[in-house]
Order: structure tokens, then sequence, then C-alpha cells
């Protein structure tokens, strides 16, 4: 790379200002410095390339809000590439945080879950034994009304009304 004066480098900000397809120049020139920059911050070659490439992006995209001040053009590219950096942090740091937050309230929800199972399972113990028969007949095994009326050799109506008294007094259990 040949060494670029303060005076050609201001000329080929103005260039890429009035005509974005000059930037290509002010990328060359630029390059291997920027990516140098994130890879000694960053470390993981992915993730260097895609900040580079971003931080060239947005210098492209703002080139025209550049304004002298003259720093070396590569100074300004160096704060876009921090900042870059800067958010890629934060937003890693709240992915995990919100990976931990999930895992957590997965965690609670499956104990939720169990306590509330054994929470219905004692209370179907705790029935009179016909309507625990019938509970656990319809719905542990899924058996129609039809099959569990001969199964007990009952009616169907009774079955129904012992069901139904069962439920009930599983939601009042349960409400406790």
């Amino acid at each position: 790379m040949s060494r670029v004066t303060e005076s050609d480098e201001r000329v080929l900000i103005e260039a890429a200002q009035q005509d974005p397809g000059r930037f290509a120049e002010l990328y060359e020139l630029n390059f291997h410095r920027v990516y140098a920059y994130v890879a000694c911050r960053v470390r993981d070659r992915s993730q260097t390339q895609d900040l580079t490439a971003h931080v060239f992006q947005q210098a492209l995209a703002n080139i025209g809000k550049f304004k002298w001040r003259g720093a070396p053009f590569v100074t300004w590219l160096y704060r876009i590439a921090a900042n870059a950096i800067a958010d890629q942090a934060r937003k890693q740091s709240r992915e995990v945080a919100e990976t931990e937050l999930a895992t957590n309230a997965a965690a609670d929800a499956d104990l939720e879950r169990v306590e509330r199972r054994a929470r219905l399972f004692y209370a179907v113990e705790a029935l009179p034994e016909d309507q625990r028969k019938v509970i656990l007949l319809r719905f542990a095994e899924e058996k129609s009304i039809r099959d569990i009326a001969a199964d007990l050799n009952r009616s169907e109506g009774a079955v129904k009304q012992l069901q139904f008294r069962g439920l009930e007094t599983l939601r009042a259990r349960l409400r406790e």
C-alpha cells in the first residue's frame, strides 16, 4: 500500500461524497487496518468479518455526513467499529440474559406443572372409591361412558353422575 497524504485522502473522501462509487478507493486503503482493529477485539473470525463489513456499510451510508477535522479517515472508521463491537457485545449479553430467563421460566413452568399434577393425583386418590374408578377409567384410560358402565355394571346415567360428582369434588379440592 502506498503512502497516502492528508490532501490525497481528503480528495478521495470528497470524491466518495459526490459519487458513492468512488468509496471503493477508501475501502481498499483502510480495509486491513479496520479488519485488524476488529480482530484484536473480537477474536472470532466470522464475527470479525461481519463487523468489518458492517463498518464499511455504515461508512458508505454515512459518507455524506463525514466532516474533515484533520484526523485520518481511518479514525472515523475505528469509531464506527468500536460502536459496532459495543453494540454486538450488548446484543449478545441481552441474548444470554434472555436465554437464561427463558430457561428459568421453562424450569419454573415445568416445576409448576409437576406440582399441579401431583396435587391432582393426591386429590383423585382421596375421592370415594366409585368416583375414583370412574375418573381414572374416563380420563386416564380414556374409556367411553358406555364402556365404563359395562365394566362397573352400572347404568350410563349412574356413571355420568359419578363422573360429575368426582369432577366437582376435584375442582373444590384443587381450589383450596
